[in-house]
């Protein structure tokens, strides 16, 4: 069984016991969340489309851990104006465990 839920203005395919990074959430590590924006549940040829949310449908997931992720660079150039402009950004991540699928 999956699920397609909306968390953190993306979209992300979830089935049962697979791990992944979403956007930070306000969570502490070890609790049980709830994602209630289902977008789509399926299992094997038997699909729900919501419109937009799938009814009663709900993903429950685990925090295992808070984390920051790779350093991206940012350089901004202009040539032959002497404008040169160095940045760097971290992105703060949540990384869940899909619990269960219920819809």
């Amino acid at each position: 069984m999956y699920a397609v839920v909306k968390t953190g203005g993306k979209q992300y395919r979830v089935i049962g016991g697979q791990k992944l990074k979403v956007e930070q959430l306000l969570a502490e590590v070890g609790a049980e969340i709830t994602l209630d924006q289902v977008l789509a549940v399926g299992e094997g040829e038997t699909v729900k489309l919501g419109a937009p949310l799938v009814a009663g449908a709900t993903v429950t997931a685990k925090v295992v851990a808070h984390g920051r992720g790779d350093k991206v660079h940012i350089f901004k150039m202009r040539r032959r104006k002497h404008y040169r402009k160095q940045q760097g950004h971290r992105q703060n991540y949540t990384e869940l465990e899909i619990v269960g699928i219920n819809g």
